[in-house]
């Protein structure tokens, strides 16, 4: 499945719903998978992390539907010469 195909099916499965919580309310949701797979980082358990990247990964999905952003596209268009500030794969900038 493509990035574009999963953010389809993130839309038929939640736009709806998402839609009617609003950006803000949909935004506090995709902050507090973040939060949960910030905690799965730290443990053992690979099937609870594994989860939480899926579920931080299907909220983004949605807040871009919602804001019109086709997420495969810009990310592509953004990444696919390499580092955006560089241009380089690997990055050989001097930040971090």
């Amino acid at each position: 499945m493509t990035v574009a195909e999963f953010q389809k099916l993130i839309e038929e499965i939640y736009f709806a719903k998402d839609s009617h919580r609003g950006v803000d309310g949909t935004f506090r949701w995709f902050v507090e998978e973040v939060g949960e797979l910030a905690c799965a980082l730290r443990g053992a358990d690979r099937a609870e992390l594994e989860g939480e990247f899926a579920d931080v990964f299907a909220w983004l999905a949605t807040l871009a539907s919602m804001a019109g952003v086709n997420l495969e596209q810009v990310a592509t268009s953004k990444y696919q010469t390499g580092c955006p500030k560089c241009c380089r794969t690997p990055c050989t900038c001097s930040e971090p």
